[in-house]
């Protein structure tokens, strides 16, 4: 029987309290993040590299990742509908993946690369596996491979930079024949600016710290992959000379890695990819210096693909499951493991 005090005291505590008291199944901590929320902050942290792109290599910058985006939406569509799955394409993550595999094409490339590659990257590496969340490796990343396997020539050949003046203008600095050379014609600080041949959306790394810095304060992203990614490859070039380098301890060539090539860009928008690494910090820091071990081994030994981050990333991504499952914290109240 309820009392004449419950009565009284019931509504009270339903106003202080709402749902609270109310006993549901887990998960019991909610937050407002959604998917789209997410995506769109992350293309906020995008657009100036994008921007970017546009100024230094023409409106071409902008037609390639359009159409790969276009691509990217139109394909989950189909797919979805094909598979008999909710259409999801609203959440934007169909838009993130165009962006960034267009971020990765070089911007005099024929219109039917961004179109195959978006395809690929959505039909096979994101809906065939089960859609979002589900995917083992990174979209985008997967569908660079892709593009670069199978059209190599015109992966590998950068239009020259607006306001380039010496020979990076020629070719994306990674992708000199040795580092030697590569050192001895590029500036550092127009490397840094973004003054230099590359893909559209990976040559300045100015910005894409901007955009990561961005993401951190939002706490999109966490500080661990990056700064562990970024920092393994810093390291291990400051320490280990290639044979055609000045020598240990030079800071210039440490500069040279840090800011040519896709680093940046995989470092803090590939690899921090939700889905595709690790949920536990401890997790996370082992697997940025995976990939900035595995970076610098590809570019220190591999002629044909010297840029190594793809590839880096891509492997990191197969071992995501072991290094939960090894990071995994104790639940509260259980015994260690082993025991």
């Amino acid at each position: 029987m309820v009392t004449e005090k419950e009565e009284m005291i019931a509504p009270v505590t339903e106003d202080l309290y709402g749902d609270l008291l109310t006993v549901t199944t887990s998960p019991h901590i909610k937050h407002n993040a959604t998917t789209t929320k997410i995506m769109a902050q992350v293309l906020i942290a995008l657009t100036p590299a994008f921007i970017w792109g546009i100024i230094a290599f023409g409106w071409n910058a902008f037609l390639m990742p359009l159409f790969a985006v276009a691509t990217s939406v139109l394909s989950e569509f189909l797919m979805q509908k094909l598979l008999k799955k909710p259409v999801t394409v609203g959440d934007l993550s169909a838009v993130v993946t165009g962006l960034l595999l267009g971020f990765n094409l070089p911007a005099n490339n024929a219109y039917f690369l961004p179109i195959a590659g978006a395809a690929f990257a959505i039909a096979v590496t994101k809906q065939l596996f089960g859609g979002i969340g589900k995917n083992f490796v990174n979209p985008a990343l997967a569908a660079r491979v892709f593009l670069l396997l199978s059209w190599p020539e015109q992966m590998t050949a950068f239009p020259q930079h607006r306001w380039a003046t010496d020979l990076t203008a020629s070719a994306t600095p990674a992708g000199f024949a040795t580092r030697g050379m590569a050192l001895e014609n590029a500036n550092l600080l127009d490397l840094f600016l973004g003054k230099c041949s590359g893909s559209i959306g990976e040559i300045s790394a100015l910005l894409l710290l901007v955009g990561g810095i961005y993401l951190i304060v939002r706490r999109v992203i966490t500080w661990h992959i990056p700064v562990a990614y970024l920092g393994t490859v810093a390291l291990l070039t400051l320490i280990f000379p290639y044979p055609d380098t000045l020598g240990f301890f030079d800071l210039s060539r440490m500069t040279f890695e840090l800011c040519s090539g896709g680093l940046m860009l995989g470092a803090i928008f590939m690899a921090t990819d939700y889905v595709t690494s690790p949920i536990t910090w401890r997790g996370r820091l082992i697997f940025g210096v995976g990939c900035g071990l595995l970076t610098v081994f590809f570019r220190y030994f591999n002629q044909s693909y010297p840029e190594g981050v793809s590839f880096s990333i891509l492997v990191m991504n197969c071992l995501v499951w072991y290094i939960d499952k090894i990071t995994r914290p104790r639940v509260f109240g259980g015994a260690r493991h082993g025991q």
